[in-house]
This record gives C-alpha cells, structure tokens and sequence, in this order.
C-alpha cells in the first residue's frame, strides 16, 4: 500500500511527536552547549570548504537519534552526521544536531539544533532551539495544523513580516562553495539596487526561523541541505509565510535551492533570484 492509499497518520501520534520534538530540541541544545563551553577541548575535522564538523555534532545527533529510537521505533531518521534509514517510513526525522557548525567551533553565537518530523514527505512538525538565546521555533504545518495553533516562539505567537518589496526590511541570505559565486552575485545585485539590505549570520535554520517570526523579511539560499531547513520550513508556513517545494527532485538527498518570505514579497524574491524555482 502506498502512503497515498494508507490511512492517515493521527492527530494523536503527531501531537505526541510535537512535543517530543520540542523536549528533545531543548535537551540536544543543552546538550551541545556542553560541549560549546570547552571548546579548547574539541576536535574539528573538515568535510570541504566552509564545511566542518565536531565530535559534538556526532555525540549531539547520536544523542537524538537514541532518543528518538526509544520513543519512536518504527520512525525513520534522516540526519546531518549518522545516515538514513527512511526506506519505507511515513514518519520521518530530520535532524541538524548542531546547525552553524562553523560558528560553534569559533565561539560564535549563531548555532541552533534543528528537529523536523516529515509526514508522507511533507514537512510537517519544525522545532528549532538556540540555546544562546534560549528561544524555542515551533510549529505544526498543513494538515495537523490544529495541533500548534499556529507557529510559537517558546510561548509567543510568530507570524511573518508582509511587506510589498524589498524595502520593508532585511533580507536573510545564505551561500556555500556547492553554488558557484557568479550565480550568486547577481541575485545581490537585484536586492541592492531594488533598495534591500542583506543579512547573513551562517545559521539557515535561524535565518529561516527569524522570516517565520517576522525579524527577517524573507531567505534565499541557491543550495541548502534538507536537515538545514525542513524544520523552519514547517514553522514558516504556520506562520503564514511561504517556500518553494524544497523537498522536489528529491530535495531531501541532494539539497535544493530555498526561497522564503510572506505570500506578497514571495513573487518578487524568485524573480530575483533569476531562476524557475516554484
């Protein structure tokens, strides 16, 4: 039986996902902040440039990725740092145990854990923790909406920021050496001369989660990794605001272009950007 002709998942087993996620976000930050108060003690290795990766991105998911084993078995996990085992599953994890890695090992602030649950491939639960801040981005999207009531900042409601253009505040951008800089460029270019300003603080899942909260008035990234965005993904659409279909092309393996902002400046961002992304 397909997803498509399989009954539907629960409100149920999605709330009792949601909450799991928020907890196990929190802990995994905690976690990880633990490591970020000794850093002297870590060892980075590189993946590539601008790409690194720490024992506490491996101990940090390894620690999810029990967590969420024992609570739910029959779920799938996808994650940053520890493989895929989605074949066959409905419900599925997307994890980032520590997103901004880069800013973690040089004792910057801007680091977050992202936690997804993906639904018969649509993202649909988003939690999102920065322990530095101690801000939780949580939200359930779509179908289950009802569970979140809308998206949350721990207890306050996040909606996006509705402007015409790009006058109406500051743009979140994101860029890594798997795009080429001259197919970038121009896309600054447009948001300058179109009288925008830009913001980058090497975090996509924060970036994203400040669009869902009204701080950043859209994102665009040319390529991004599932486990970097799924979670703010869900949480920017239930907070009215709207992204490409990221998870297209099999966007889960091999990452994909994200583009998001509120329903009125989304038309305006893509042309921007000088690509058909839908």
């Amino acid at each position: 039986m397909t997803a498509a002709a399989a009954a539907p998942i629960t409100v149920e087993a999605i709330a009792a996902r949601y909450r799991a996620a928020q907890q196990l976000a929190r802990e995994a930050g905690e976690h990880a902040s633990a490591y970020f108060r000794r850093l002297e003690t870590l060892t980075v290795e590189s993946k590539g440039t601008q790409d690194e990766v720490s024992i506490a991105d491996r101990d940090t998911e390894a620690f999810i990725r029990a967590r969420i084993a024992a609570t739910f078995p029959d779920d799938g996990v996808l994650g940053e740092e520890g493989g895929d085992d989605r074949a066959g599953k409905r419900l599925v994890w997307v994890i980032d145990p520590i997103d901004g890695t880069a800013c973690f090992v040089n004792a910057m602030y801007t680091w977050c854990v992202s936690i997804a649950v993906v639904v018969d491939g649509t993202p649909t639960i988003g939690a999102v923790y920065d322990p530095n801040a101690g801000e939780l981005f949580h939200a359930v999207s779509g179908a289950y909406a009802a569970v979140s009531g809308g998206a949350w900042v721990n207890d306050r409601p996040a909606r996006v920021k509705a402007v015409p253009d790009f006058r109406g505040g500051v743009l979140g951008v994101g860029f890594s050496h798997r795009s080429k800089p001259d197919e970038f460029t121009p896309f600054l270019h447009a948001l300058l001369t179109n009288g925008g300003m830009f913001y980058r603080n090497g975090s996509g899942a924060l970036m994203l989660c400040y669009v869902a909260a009204g701080r950043l008035i859209g994102y665009y990234e040319p390529h991004i990794n599932s486990w970097d965005c799924v979670a703010a993904i869900a949480i920017i659409q239930a907070a009215g605001g709207r992204c490409n279909d990221f998870l297209a092309h099999d966007g889960m393996t091999r990452g994909n272009p994200i583009v998001a902002a509120s329903h009125a400046l989304y038309p305006t961002l893509v042309a921007a950007t000088g690509k058909q992304i839908t």
